[in-house]
């Protein structure tokens, strides 16, 4: 079953069209990914998703229902959780005020029961932290609590935006190059990460990224968006060798000599 199906979106900007009718469909439990170029339209394409763009055109279900135009907060309550090529954290919060941010939409007491204090309130504010606490220890981050986002590592700052997106309690989340920056040990772990969350917490998983080992090692399913357009969808194997992929990153022309070339070969060592 489709967790998240994209039926021919096509968005514009005046005289640019940014996504031209994209189809792309997401099973539930999955791990995919959607690659292309600088300005292939992946981050619109995860605008509209969340209810920061409208579509001119299509429609998009979430486990069957449209949510097409409804508001970003909307979309976050029904199931749709990102994070952000550039972090965005609440920098003068702490690790667990983030977390708990997160956890607003689906918290019961709103504001009059903030203000009131009564026992209930105090008592979901009680459960929210300590589920906040326990978030951090899934992301690796326990002891970082109390500190200021802004004072964490870079691999810990994108942990935790990760970790705020699951305090939505999300069906499905969308990952926006959520190794960009990392050393080679903090993108290995992010990508263990990532499956913990589909094999451990059962959610689905949308991302882009730049990183092709990143992006091969994780995928089941991958997209390829070329100028808003769908140019092509495979397993990771057959989009290593698609030769209108290989076009796309690297020009016309080179896709014949990447695909038929053959592996070097080490010279013998003379004993």
């Amino acid at each position: 079953m489709a967790i998240l199906d994209i039926k021919k979106v096509t968005k514009r900007f005046g005289g640019l069209v940014a996504l031209k009718t994209v189809d792309l469909e997401v099973k539930d439990n999955a791990i995919q990914s959607v690659i292309g170029p600088n300005g292939a339209g992946k981050t619109t394409l995860f605008n509209c998703i969340t209810g920061f763009y409208t579509p001119e055109e299509g429609d998009i279900l979430l486990a069957g229902r449209s949510i097409t135009g409804k508001s970003p907060d909307r979309v976050t309550k029904l199931g749709v959780s990102r994070t952000y090529q550039n972090i965005r954290l609440f920098k003068n919060m702490t690790a667990v005020e983030n977390i708990l941010v997160g956890m607003h939409p689906h918290l019961r007491s709103g504001l009059i029961g903030g203000v009131l204090r009564n026992r209930k309130t105090m008592k979901e504010e009680e459960e929210a932290v300590n589920e906040a606490l326990r978030l951090l220890r899934f992301m690796s981050l326990d002891g970082y609590g109390d500190l200021l986002s802004k004072n964490l590592p870079y691999g810990a700052q994108r942990r935790l935006e990760i970790g705020r997106a699951l305090a939505s309690k999300p069906k499905i989340l969308l990952l926006d190059e959520p190794t960009a920056g990392m050393n080679p040990s903090e993108t290995q772990n992010t990508m263990l990460l990532i499956r913990r969350l589909r094999d451990e917490l059962g959610i689905t998983v949308l991302l882009i990224e730049h990183q092709m080992r990143v992006v091969m090692g994780i995928s089941e399913l991958i997209t390829v968006l070329d100028y808003g357009a769908k140019i092509a969808e495979g397993l990771p194997r057959e989009i290593q060798r698609n030769k209108t992929v290989i076009e796309a990153y690297l020009g016309r022309g080179s896709a014949d000599g990447v695909v038929n070339s053959k592996p070097q070969t080490q010279p013998a060592q003379s004993s």
